[in-house]
């Protein structure tokens, strides 16, 4: 398969620049695995889906403030600096904004001395390895100092930071937003549970390597990025019985997808605690293990993600369910609308 495969046109003005005030009041798009139909609503009619006994599962990292905006502390210059991933205790990889004035042993300073990060490394992309020095608690000291990352093609500010989080964001250390289950509120969860819905948590800190594009022809040339995933014993024991009286397992976005199906390649169908670094890849042909179900964003052309979700359905069903979103006016993207890619039936007529 060819990366071009996967493109459509997209007109800019349909990428969501800003959140809606109500999470629920969305758009959702509702896709037939098996027979490509498609239905409108919005988003609040998610609840209408589930049936006693399914389970779904959420990501609940949360989003680091992790711009920084900082001096070189010799010449003055103006240095901004994304934190990636926390490589060792106070020392991360990071993103420089101009890289080339950053050398080795290179000081930035933020927040007048606050902070403080020396260069001790360089990454194979061109990234830089900081060491940071700091009196107090350093997550206490980003929260002050540190602007939300948001994806490069969002460009209106953000006036409420707490909107690029889901509301059941919990462990700190992603880099972008796992933006499925930005569309849930804590009332929408508590009616899902009224249902007969086992609500379950993951995690897996999302890096930015989700917005680079694919640079290879080939799909299978492509190589993904990694990121650090954990599920517990108790969400594993809970999808197990799931699965095992029949019921479905409905993933929120893609972040849920790639853990759920990495820990279940791992351990041949069957989930168990772990934790890792996961850069599975996951596009047409693949045969999944774990999730049933998948709530989902709609993606950039030729993105990993639009493979994937044709991995679930097909690329043709995905295609035709994204033009008519485009034709319906959807919003894309992080801030933008929904898709339910509904599970297939079984041979008793009932979804599965």
């Amino acid at each position: 398969m060819q990366v071009e495969d996967f493109d459509f046109n997209l007109p800019e003005e349909l990428i969501a620049q800003t959140p809606l005030a109500d999470r629920t009041s969305s758009k959702l798009l509702v896709l037939d695995k098996d027979s490509g139909e498609v239905t409108h609503h919005t988003f609040k009619h998610i609840i209408n889906e589930f049936q006693d006994g399914d389970c779904l599962v959420l990501n609940d990292t949360r989003v680091l403030p992790a711009r920084l905006m900082g001096v070189k502390e010799d010449t003055g210059a103006n240095i901004e600096v994304l934190l990636l991933k926390a490589t060792e205790e106070d020392t991360w990889e990071t993103l420089v904004k101009p890289a080339k004035r950053i050398k080795l042993g290179t000081v930035v300073s933020f927040g007048e001395g606050l902070l403080r990060a020396t260069c001790v490394g360089e990454t194979d992309h061109g990234g830089r390895i900081f060491k940071f020095t700091y009196e107090g608690i350093f997550y206490e000291i980003l929260d002050q100092l540190g602007e939300m990352p948001l994806p490069p093609y969002i460009r209106e500010k953000l006036d409420d930071q707490d909107r690029y989080q889901t509301v059941f964001a919990k462990e700190r250390g992603s880099a972008a937003a796992p933006t499925a289950g930005l569309h849930f509120t804590d009332r929408l969860l508590d009616d899902i549970r009224a249902k007969g819905v086992e609500v379950v948590f993951i995690t897996l800190h999302v890096g930015l390597g989700t917005f680079r594009p694919v640079s290879v022809e080939s799909i299978d040339e492509h190589e993904m990025h990694s990121e650090f995933y954990r599920l517990s014993k108790e969400t594993a024991d809970t999808i197990n019985r799931v699965k095992k009286a029949g019921g479905r397992i409905i993933s929120v976005g893609t972040t849920s997808t790639r853990t759920l199906e990495t820990v279940a390649n791992k351990f041949n169908g069957e989930l168990q605690e772990d934790s890792g670094w996961t850069s599975i890849f996951i596009y047409p042909g693949y045969e999944f293990k774990c999730i049933d179900g998948l709530i989902t964003n709609f993606h950039l052309p030729k993105s990993t993600l639009v493979m994937l979700v044709s991995a679930l359905t097909t690329r043709d069903h995905i295609l035709k369910a994204y033009n008519q979103a485009i034709q319906q006016q959807y919003r894309f993207f992080s801030f933008g609308d929904a898709m339910f890619i509904r599970p297939s039936l079984n041979q008793k007529g009932v979804r599965s």
